[in-house]
């Protein structure tokens, strides 16, 4: 039985099990006292599990070319973006940078589209890293376990996957074109990259397309199945809040600060284990506020769109109408990047803009005034490579 089915069965009206009983106790509208208790035993389960340490990574956005028509996100299919994919050395450009500035975990990000982002490409871009980033992730379009395979014999130790919404009704609505229109496809993709091979695997929720309690609750579930039969795997949740991003899409459904701190405090006491990762949608004064309660990774210094940390890529933007590429009229050419379009230059668009703008030292350096110590390495493939004499 895949998750798919329980999912079924909780919409259904099944019974919950205990945990997630007491889950959605958690999330329950509560008073201030109420919230400072949660918070309270957050920030002790947190350092029970994993001490004073923040892990910290940084996204690299290979492509932002999408078969996807999403009405929340800015890589929409339909949205008059302009777009760009990286080639494997550029993609070195940027993770070298990367490097400089101390990063050792690197997540790379792509739309979905076969023709721009295959497995292969994958594959030539984590071979191209491995040597020097010990712990390499993918958060791209969903695949099958044996495509998935070639990409964790490459070196990649990480799969990131967010449902978005666990309300179908809901995610058919946004999901007007695409493979990702198939809502169990997608569901059941953290158990095809268990199988592949993955070591640790993210999953998440879009905050902001519909009622928070109700994906709260099913991504609660969906954790505690995964550790149910995905055993061997370490895991992750984010709750991304919806950002500014191209098309303009509205949120109808708000997440209030303090609910989305007393989600992510819920997720602590009920899973002390899971990884929590905050990433720069949110603002600094929130995020420095989360850092000593439940967070245990967060990104730094990101960029959403391809070439972002190095104006790689710039010299091949471009427009993509109905499927083909439009050539851009460079004398007339204006950025419309939503993110830190460098003066002068025509920068392909980012997925959302970004709250948390500090440099990563900086960063850094507000986690040691917390009594935090940045871990920006935790990994190395030495780790299981045979002993010799």
């Amino acid at each position: 039985m895949s998750f798919v089915a329980q999912l079924n069965a909780l919409d259904a009206g099944a019974p919950l099990s205990p945990l997630l009983a007491r889950f959605r106790s958690l999330i329950a509208p509560v008073d201030p006292s109420g919230l400072e208790r949660l918070a309270a035993e957050a920030v002790a389960t947190t350092r029970r599990h994993f001490g004073h340490t923040m892990r910290l990574f940084a996204p690299i956005y290979l492509s932002n070319e999408c078969v996807n028509n999403c009405s929340y996100c800015g890589f929409s299919r339909d949205n008059p973006i302009l777009r760009t994919t990286l080639t494997v050395d550029q993609v070195v450009k940027e993770a070298r940078h990367l490097e400089k500035l101390g990063f050792r975990h690197i997540l790379l990000v792509a739309g979905e589209h076969p023709r721009f982002v295959s497995e292969g490409y994958l594959e030539e871009c984590l071979a191209a890293l491995r040597d020097f980033v010990p712990t390499l992730a993918i958060e791209v379009g969903p695949m099958e376990a044996p495509e998935y395979v070639p990409l964790v014999l490459a070196g990649c130790e990480g799969l990131v996957v967010y449902q978005e919404t666990y309300d179908r009704e809901a995610y058919a609505i946004y999901h007007t074109a695409g493979p990702k229109k198939n809502f169990d496809w997608r569901l059941e993709c953290p158990e095809r990259g268990y199988e592949a091979g993955f070591r640790r695997i993210g999953i998440g929720a879009l905050m902001g397309l519909t009622d928070w309690r109700y994906d709260a609750l099913r991504l609660a579930a969906h954790l505690e199945y995964l550790y149910r039969t995905c055993w061997k795997a370490t895991f992750t949740i984010s709750l991304p809040r919806l950002r500014p991003a191209a098309g303009g899409f509205a949120p109808k459904f708000a997440m209030s600060d303090a609910e989305f701190v007393q989600t992510l405090c819920a997720f602590r006491v009920c899973f002390p284990q899971v990884g929590i990762v905050l990433s720069t949608r949110e603002s600094e004064s929130l995020r420095n506020a989360l850092f000593p309660l439940c967070v245990t990774s967060i990104s730094a210094g990101s960029h959403t769109e391809p070439g972002g940390y190095t104006g790689e890529g710039s010299d091949d933007v471009h427009l993509t109408v109905k499927g083909r590429r439009v050539e851009l009229d460079t004398a007339t050419a204006t950025p419309c990047s939503t993110t830190s379009a460098r003066p002068g230059e025509t920068t392909a668009t980012g997925q959302f803009d970004i709250a948390d703008e500090r440099s990563p030292a900086a960063v850094a350096a507000h986690l040691r005034t917390l009594g935090l110590e940045p871990v920006w390495k935790d990994w190395d493939a030495s780790i299981l490579a045979p002993l010799t004499a």
